[in-house]
């Protein structure tokens, strides 16, 4: 084996550099299972690690790496101390970031075979362990963990940080099952099913027999064909009298909504609510392997998804709304306890404020006397990317069919305004910025809209990028959902045509960078006395503007910042592991903004401060990942600087 001068002949490193040995090396193996991978790995591979490592010591304001060195010979651990990365003037792709403690650097230099394209610089008394590349290499081919978290470091962090959160909240939690389960693991094995072909007599008797509450219908292939319940026996047997003998495909439901083994119990319950499902067929291939009902998904003090959608459902009065809603905040809660990653956890949110207001819709409409066939109640911003968290307010508009408008506008105004005062009774409250269904400039015919977002997008004025932030991540939301298309289908054509508009939307991105500072750290705010960060200012609206920006410049229609990020990954061409990196951070900062909306900045103040986080509130795997998390926040923020402005 070549000794250490011949290993790293590329790269400068201190000149003692002894490996471990003796008892120090169990001691650094205890001191590594602190922190990922070497928590996930097996200790043999842990003790490889170390056996293979040579320890270096780093004086404070010491060179670490640098450009000059050439191709990078050693993954380095921080053992004790800190690491800046710094990045010149020209480059945008490393650099300008704080190594910590349990941190490994620099991994895209390392794996990619090159320089690294930034100056490290211990910043105080810094000890590393240095794996050469050859170990490295092995260990990735010996140890799924150690590879996984090299190739996709971003996901690791927040899977880790998501299995921490779990554990901290099973005592409160309210389910004892995971919506993050997959089906496979949930569903019913061999389900009762029958053909086609047979008769009621046979079908019911076999419900009786094996009290199930439904009846599977498959193919010749095995494929779920339709499905007949208990509910559907009243009106679709009993009072047409129909004869027993009649085949089941006469009166099953079909299509049937089903899933795969690969889908989640979350998945499950999206679909029970939004079709008003109590059993969801399982497949694997094709062909049915099981059932989940909704009594497999949820035991949380009589409170689920598809309960509290019928709640919302059944609901004959305004006034009684505000109580449902706080059910739902209950059902976030409980939701977070178990574990329910952001993206699902807003998604659930967001579908029932969205059952919810299309309830206040039309009992609203009612009593005004209005045909919502003739309107479309839109939601903006978050509402209309589905990414609604607790501590949420009103962005909504309206169109409306008229010859007249300002003959008309008074009818759909006063309905508005009554629909923006209940949800405001509800928990939403009004939007401060007016940009609601009730203000006139937010009640317009399609004619009205479409003028509207043309002007923004000829003059963009500050005002103007403003408003199409909120304004273009629209939704059709109830009434006449095919009058927003059109509206659509400008958006996504004239933003495209306009080259200034997007510059301008990356000028307006810039202004706010993420808050790392000059050597990497967390470059925090004071709020209330203590440090802490507005983690949807400097951090979500980032990534909710970048990707806006690129789907605005593509062309593509889409609106949900995560399936905003998948296109434009798809798009470019992008490798897989910046797309996760992207999706990742987006989705753990949506995660800590739900955590501090529900638990508050701290006791009676989380209304003033809904969407901003106390440092010394974060335990060290996610202040590390929130680091990283504004480390992607930048670079996707240089890579918009290289495309839009030079």
């Amino acid at each position: 084996m070549p000794d250490e001068e011949t290993a790293m002949s590329d790269e400068a490193l201190p000149a003692a550099a002894p490996r471990p040995c003796g008892p120090l090396l169990g001691h650094l193996c205890q001191l590594l299972r602190r922190y990922l991978p070497f928590s996930h790995m097996a200790t043999v591979d842990v003790e490889r690690f170390v056996a293979a490592a040579s320890e270096a010591y780093f004086a404070p304001d010491e060179c670490v790496l640098r450009p000059e060195d050439g191709p990078v010979r050693h993954l380095y651990f921080i053992r004790d101390g800190a690491v800046s990365a710094v990045r010149g003037a020209d480059q945008v792709d490393e650099g300008g970031f704080q190594y910590e403690t349990g941190d490994m650097f620099p991994v895209a230099a390392l794996m990619a075979r090159r320089a690294v394209s930034a100056v490290y610089t211990a910043t105080r008394d810094t000890f590393c362990l240095l794996l050469p590349l050859e170990a490295v290499d092995e260990l990735v081919a010996a140890s799924p963990p150690f590879a996984d978290l090299l190739n996709r470091r971003m996901l690791n962090f927040i899977d880790a940080s998501r299995q921490a959160l779990q554990s901290a909240y099973a005592s409160q939690a309210f389910a004892t099952q995971s919506l993050e389960r997959r089906l496979g693991e949930l569903a019913t094995p061999a389900p009762r099913t029958c053909r086609p072909d047979t008769p009621l007599a046979l079908a019911l008797q076999a419900m009786q027999q094996h009290r199930i509450g439904s009846m599977l219908v498959t193919d010749d292939l095995g494929a779920p064909a339709g499905i007949l319940t208990r509910y559907d026996i009243l009106d679709r047997i009993t009072l047409p009298q129909l004869p027993l003998s009649t085949p089941i495909a006469a009166v099953m439901t079909q299509p049937v909504h089903a899933l795969t083994v690969d889908h989640t119990a979350q998945d499950a319950a999206l679909l029970m609510s939004r079709h008003g499902l109590r059993h969801v067929p399982i497949t694997s291939s094709g062909r049915l392997v099981g059932v989940v009902s909704e009594r497999d998904l949820f035991v949380m003090q009589r409170l689920s998804v598809r309960q509290l959608s019928s709640s919302i459902g059944s609901v004959d009065t305004v006034d009684a709304m505000p109580a449902v809603a706080a059910d739902l905040r209950r059902l976030a809660a409980a939701l977070l306890a178990q574990g329910v990653q952001a993206r699902q956890l807003t998604e659930l949110i967001s579908h029932l404020n969205d059952l919810l207001t299309r309830r206040l819709i039309e009992l609203t409409a009612t009593r005004h006397g209005l045909d919502l066939a003739r309107a479309c109640w839109l939601a903006f911003g978050s509402e209309g990317r589905s990414e609604q968290t607790i501590a949420t307010d009103q962005d909504n508009g309206l169109i409306f069919e008229s010859r007249e408008p300002a003959a008309d506008r008074p009818a759909w105004l006063a309905f508005a305004r009554d629909v923006n005062e209940a949800l405001d009774a509800c928990g939403y409250p009004l939007c401060k910025g007016q940009v609601m269904a009730s203000n006139p400039e937010c009640c317009l015919t399609p004619a009205e809209w479409q003028e509207r977002f043309a002007r923004w997008i000829e003059h963009g004025a500050p005002r103007d990028l403003l408003a199409a932030s909120i304004y273009f991540d629209f939704r059709p939301l109830a009434g006449a959902v095919a009058l927003a298309g059109p509206l659509r289908d400008f958006v996504t054509r004239r933003a495209r045509e306009v080259p200034r508009f997007c510059r301008q939307l990356a000028e307006d991105l810039l202004r706010t960078r993420a808050p790392l500072d000059w050597l990497g750290g967390i470059d925090s705010q004071t709020i209330e006395g203590v440090r802490a960060i507005d983690l949807k200012l400097h951090g979500t609206a980032i990534f909710v503007n970048a990707a806006r920006l690129h789907c605005l410049a593509l062309g593509v229609p889409e609106v949900n910042t995560r399936r905003r990020l998948e296109a434009i990954a798809r798009a470019r061409g992008a490798p897989p592991q910046h797309g996760e990196a992207w999706i990742g951070a987006f989705e753990f900062l949506q995660m800590l903004r739900l955590r501090v909306q529900l638990e508050g900045l701290a006791p009676g103040d989380a209304r003033q401060h809904p969407n901003a986080i106390r440092l010394d509130a974060l335990n060290e795997l996610d202040h590390r990942i929130l680091k990283e998390a504004f480390r992607v926040a930048r670079r996707l923020q240089q890579r918009i600087e290289l495309d839009y402005l030079r």
